[in-house]
């Protein structure tokens, strides 16, 4: 397959190349006479440009003649582009996905050449990037040959041309050089088929697990799973609800806070209550999604739940030693 053409609405492929090259060159050849045809009025109007207007086309006249003559010139350019286009790629045999594969292909050649030759794949793969030729380039008039079915040159813009038959799109001829190439190097890569290996489009390895069972873990199942996903909800609702509806509050508090706090628990200020009474009591008590506590880590949450100073990690760390080493 070429591409889709929405012009004809069907897609240009090896059997429907020959009429769709046929349809560009007759459709450029009829605009070109008929933009001759709008040069010879356009030309007889500017050498009577100064009759009077009576004497010349209706002002709708002259409408239509500029409306066509810009349309026709337009479209005429677009396509003739395209039936350039043609021609090189009837000529070098390629198709435009194929064009578009050799671009891409020298552009990995350039970039395996600044990592000695190789590029990442999937799955921390390393492959071989190497310049590869194009193998169905036969020569430019055996190439035009087979892309016009396989007929002499006399018959390749006749419009009653037969469809070339389905069996002459399964084997096309090979220039031979990459057979050459691989044995004055003695390469026995299978990889230098067409197209060349990409590894940006390379499939990801299939691995193929011995539990097909959604959860793999021989200890888990679904229903404790989701008992423990169930727990989670509940301590996570607890402690938004604690926080006054606040997702953002941590487990600082204020020097204030601990003072009402402590005033409540006990008359006397010299023995205020443990800090993890008052971490329950003020809703504080902070846990990651698991149910862990930074004393979990081995953090201490005492020092750092009543220090009033909004110290350095440094100095907080250095206090904290030194507490350890007088105990």
């Amino acid at each position: 397959m070429d591409h889709h053409c929405p012009w004809t609405i069907n897609c240009v492929s090896h059997r429907t190349f020959p009429h769709f090259f046929r349809f560009l060159f007759y459709a450029v050849t009829a605009m070109c006479y008929l933009e001759y045809l709008f040069y010879i009025r356009l030309a007889i109007l500017f050498q009577n440009r100064s009759l009077p207007s009576y004497l010349g086309p209706t002002p709708m006249q002259m409408i239509f003649l500029f409306t066509f003559t810009i349309t026709n010139s337009i479209t005429l350019f677009a396509l003739t582009v395209l039936l350039i286009r043609n021609i090189y790629t009837l000529g070098s045999n390629t198709t435009t996905i194929e064009g578009w594969e050799i671009d891409r292909h020298d552009t990995l050649v350039r970039r395996a050449r600044s990592h000695g030759g190789y590029l990442d794949g999937p799955d921390g793969r390393r492959i071989g990037i190497q310049r590869q030729e194009f193998p169905y380039d036969i020569g430019i008039y055996q190439n035009m040959e087979q892309g016009m079915g396989g007929v002499h040159f006399w018959a390749w813009l006749w419009p009653f041309a037969t469809t070339p038959p389905n069996a002459t799109g399964l084997d096309f001829e090979t220039n031979g050089f990459e057979a050459v190439r691989l044995l004055k190097t003695m390469n026995t890569d299978p990889n230098t088929t067409w197209p060349p290996p990409d590894p940006d489009r390379m499939p990801r390895r299939q691995y193929n697990l011995a539990n097909h069972h959604p959860f793999t873990h021989p200890d888990m199942t679904s229903n404790i799973d989701t008992q423990a996903f169930r727990e989670r909800q509940r301590r996570d609702y607890l402690r938004f609800s604690s926080n006054n509806g606040d997702p953002g509050l941590k487990h600082r508090m204020s020097a204030t806070r601990l003072s009402d706090l402590s005033s409540d628990e006990s008359g006397d200020e010299d023995n205020g209550p443990d800090a993890d009474d008052l971490d329950l009591k003020a809703g504080n008590k902070w846990r990651d999604q698991d149910g862990d506590r930074p004393d979990d880590f081995g953090v201490d949450e005492e020092v750092d739940y009543l220090d009033e100073d909004d110290l350095p990690l440094s100095e907080n760390l250095k206090r904290q030693r030194a507490v350890r080493k007088a105990q």
